[in-house]
Order: structure tokens, then C-alpha cells, then sequence
């Protein structure tokens, strides 16, 4: 992948470009290695009072827990995930307390810091060859109870990983869209002051 196929405007590590979501992934393995370093840059996010909150269920392909997994994305990511080579669920703890108490109280950035976790996780899926496509397409209560979370975690988001395939094993309809997409203007999300937008 091409980092002049996207339109930057400023200097920007090439990492950040190269990283996309793509849809056809070729069914290889990832070995788990691979997947724990992909783990281990996540662990590295910030997050408030350094609680980590994330937490990560995952399946690989050929393991036990691969058609539970995928049973549980709604019908239309069933249709490419199926290709990827690791499914993973991104959950958050929705509770946090100081260390060494029992007194827990309701997180307020319980998903902002999962998403640090899972923006790094991305990154580092990228750096090692990998692909990954977070998707929200997920029967969220069927998920709960299939993969037994915890009402105090919120699952946030399912993700698959693996490596890039042909765009020509997904319907006609996707190959169209199989392509890094591009960004709004930094100008329509950034404002300096008040709320703008």
C-alpha cells in the first residue's frame, strides 16, 4: 500500500497512512506471538489513574471458539470476516476503583481508553504486516451472553485481523469500496475556542 495513495496535509508518520480497514483477508494464521506483541502495544495506551480497562476475548481461525465468535457479527460482516484470520471483541470495564480498595465507581473514559488500547493495537497489527477492521456490526446481546461478559464491561467493538487478500474474493459491491478511504479536513473537527462544528 502506496502512502501517496492518501491526501495528507502535514507531515505524519507513514504508520498512521498505511494502516486502513480492509474487507478481503486471505484466511492465513497469525501465530500467536504475533498476536501477543499486537496485545502487548495495546497494553502500552493511556488511560486514566493507569487503570487499563480493556480487555480483549479473541478466537483464532482454526481454533474452538472461531464459529462462536463469528456467529455473533451480524450477517453482512459474517460474509468477510469470515476470511480473517483472528476475531476479536474490545470490552471496557465501566468500573473503576483506587488501588487495593473495593470501592468502585462508575469510569467516565472507560471507552475512550479502550479505544487508545485499540488505536495502538491497529498500529502495531500494521507494523508487523497485519491488517485489522473494527467493526460495531455485532448482535451486542447475543455477543454478552454467548462469550459470558460481565454486566459491568461494555463491549465495544469487534475486530478482525489478518493478512491482505485480492479485493476479487468479495462481492462485486465491496471491491468498489476495497481501498483506504480519506479524512476530513483538520479545519472541520479541530476549533480553537468554542464549539464550532
Amino acid at each position: 500500500m502506496s502512502v501517496a495513495a492518501r491526501a495528507v496535509t502535514r507531515a505524519v508518520d507513514p504508520l498512521f497512512l498505511e494502516r486502513w480497514s480492509p474487507r478481503a483477508f486471505d484466511s492465513s494464521s497469525i501465530p500467536q506471538e504475533d498476536l501477543d506483541t499486537i496485545f502487548d502495544a495495546a497494553r502500552w495506551a493511556p488511560s486514566a489513574f493507569n487503570y487499563q480497562p480493556w480487555r480483549f476475548l479473541y478466537a483464532h481461525r482454526d481454533g474452538a471458539d472461531w464459529n462462536r465468535f463469528l456467529d455473533v457479527l451480524l450477517p453482512f460482516n459474517q460474509s468477510w470476516a469470515q476470511n480473517a484470520s483472528v476475531l476479536l471483541f474490545v470490552l471496557s470495564d465501566t468500573l473503576m476503583a483506587a488501588p487495593g480498595s473495593d470501592d468502585f465507581k462508575p469510569s467516565h473514559s472507560h471507552s475512550f481508553d479502550a479505544g487508545a488500547a485499540w488505536a495502538l493495537m491497529a498500529l502495531q497489527a500494521t507494523r508487523l504486516g497485519y491488517h485489522s477492521h473494527g467493526m460495531s456490526g455485532v448482535d451486542f446481546d447475543k455477543a454478552r451472553v454467548e462469550l459470558a461478559v460481565p454486566d459491568r464491561y461494555r463491549i465495544e467493538a469487534a475486530v478482525a485481523i489478518g493478512r491482505i487478500a485480492d479485493k476479487s474474493i468479495l462481492p462485486e459491491t465491496l471491491q468498489a469500496r476495497e481501498m483506504p478511504s480519506g479524512r476530513k479536513d483538520i479545519a472541520d473537527f479541530a476549533f480553537a475556542g468554542n464549539f464550532s462544528g
